[in-house]
């Protein structure tokens, strides 16, 4: 009878020791997931981001290339709104390209590092090594994490859930929130090639530039069209900052129009059709700046101006009074409201 007692205890406490060899700490995750980004000499990600602004949802497809130790490709297409773009990063620099508009701006930065990026395996992982509260919860597929989000121009957004396959901590989904826990930002990963190999042209510019122009098309853009332009205001509001003025100006793509605010935070918002530039005559404006997401857009930001295209129109708000995330933070509410002119 003692010998039965004895066998139940010890395959209970043989039960045991088993679960908690089967569960892992935070800490061991994440640096296990660290220990991943540093053994990959590269990969390439599909995934689609939802964009929530008001009441409006976007998605957009995303493919992303990463070659060790610094060439990047993220390449987004929106069907809905016919836009393309794509960041890239080589020996060169880091670029912004705008394939229907034929245009790209080279930028004297060091993106994509000190910033979260949704869409970047290695930056979801640095996420959570910045973050000593990030929090983990385990289901039986996937490993949740919530932790802090590093947008370096965007507060708005201090929180974020990432969620990692156990299995081969590949990533599964990024859900980044405002501060009442709203979805504002989701990505969807669909596919996940870690160690994937590239060629020697897969980060070259006018390759690129190529490519993606077979995908969408130069924009061709009658000349009746382009003189219609479609004024659009930020729908925020900065205290004390009020609009007093509104000028157009023609140009040879129809009209230029610049609104002036006043006050503490003064600063000016133009928009006008953008030309599309000949194949020819193709080379990249240098920004003294980073790229800086939009989420509808990719936009060059400076210390004074924060330039950015939607569609065949290209808007720029310029200001010595403003701060980069103020910029920021209007750019991304332009697009809520418009009016006819």
């Amino acid at each position: 009878m003692k010998k039965g007692w004895i066998y139940l205890f010890a395959g209970l406490v043989f039960v045991m020791l088993l679960a908690g060899c089967g569960s892992k700490t935070k800490e061991e995750v994440i640096q296990e997931l660290n220990k991943k980004t540093e053994e990959l000499k590269g990969y390439k990600l599909d995934a689609k981001m939802t964009l929530t602004m008001g009441n409006e949802a976007q998605e957009y497809q995303i493919e992303v290339w990463h070659n060790k130790p610094e060439l990047y490709r993220v390449h987004m297409k929106n069907a809905e709104r016919d836009q393309s773009q794509m960041i890239l990063r080589n020996k060169e620099g880091v670029y912004v390209l705008t394939p229907a508009l034929n245009k790209s701006y080279k930028f004297q930065s060091e993106w994509p590092k000190n910033s979260s990026q949704p869409y970047l395996y290695e930056s979801l992982v640095q996420d959570l090594l910045k973050d000593d509260n990030a929090k983990l919860t385990e289901t039986d597929k996937h490993y949740v994490f919530e932790t802090k989000t590093r947008y370096q121009y965007n507060k708005m957004l201090p929180l974020q859930e990432i969620t990692f396959n156990k299995k081969d901590f590949t990533p599964v989904s990024v859900k980044v929130m405002d501060s009442d826990r709203n979805v504002k930002l989701a990505v969807e990963f669909s596919k996940a090639e870690f160690n994937a190999k590239f060629d020697n042209g897969s980060f070259d510019l006018n390759r690129n530039m190529t490519s993606a122009q077979m995908e969408a098309p130069v924009s061709t853009v009658e000349k009746d069209a382009i003189s219609e332009l479609t004024v659009k205001i930020p729908t925020e509001e900065i205290a004390g900052t009020t609009l007093v003025d509104e000028q157009e100006v023609t140009t040879s793509n129809g009209k230029r129009v610049i609104l002036t605010y006043e006050g503490d935070k003064a600063f000016t918002l133009m928009q006008e059709h953008v030309e599309v530039l000949e194949t020819s005559s193709m080379s990249p404006t240098v920004v003294k700046g980073d790229p800086v997401d939009l989420g509808f857009t990719i936009g060059a930001l400076t210390d004074n101006s924060l330039t950015w295209t939607d569609g065949n129109v290209e808007y720029m708000i310029a200001s010595n009074n403003l701060t980069k995330e103020e910029m920021v933070m209007l750019a991304k509410s332009v697009q809520n409201v418009s009016v006819e002119k």
